[in-house]
C-alpha cells in the first residue's frame, strides 16, 4: 500500500499505458451499451427482439449502438440478421457477472428498509 506521501501514477489521458481502458470506458459508458451486451450474453436475438427486451431504448438509438459496438469487435450481425456476441463481447459479458452478483448484493427490493443492503 501506498503511503500519502507517494505519487499515484498518472491514470490521465496522457498516459499511453491506459489509452486501452480509457478507450474502453468511452465505450461502455454510452447509454445501452451494456445493457445490449447483457441482453445478448445468453445468445443471439433478432432486433425486434432485442428491442422488445431493451425497454425503453428507441430503434434508432439501438442501431447506432449495435453498429459501434460491431465496429468495436464486440457484437456481429449474422447472415439471417440476428445479433451475437463476438469472442470479445462473451469475455466482456462474463466479465459482467460480479457486477450482477454486487446487484443483488447491495441493491435494495421494495421490501428492505431503506439502508440495508
Amino acid at each position: 500500500m501506498r503511503s500519502a506521501s507517494e505519487a499515484t501514477p498518472s491514470r490521465g489521458q496522457h498516459d499511453p499505458a491506459h489509452a486501452p481502458m480509457l478507450a474502453a470506458m468511452d465505450l461502455l459508458g454510452q447509454r445501452w451499451v451494456l445493457r445490449v451486451i447483457w441482453e445478448l450474453e445468453p445468445g443471439r436475438l433478432g432486433f425486434l427482439e432485442l428491442r422488445r427486451r431493451m425497454g425503453n431504448c428507441s430503434s434508432s438509438m439501438l442501431s447506432t449502438r449495435l453498429q459501434h459496438l460491431q465496429t468495436a469487435g464486440l457484437v456481429t450481425k449474422n447472415a439471417d440478421k440476428t445479433y451475437e456476441l463476438t469472442p470479445a463481447g462473451t469475455d466482456l459479458g462474463e466479465a459482467l457477472e460480479p457486477l450482477w452478483t454486487w446487484s443483488q448484493h447491495w441493491t435494495p427490493t421494495a421490501t428492505d428498509s431503506p439502508g440495508e443492503p
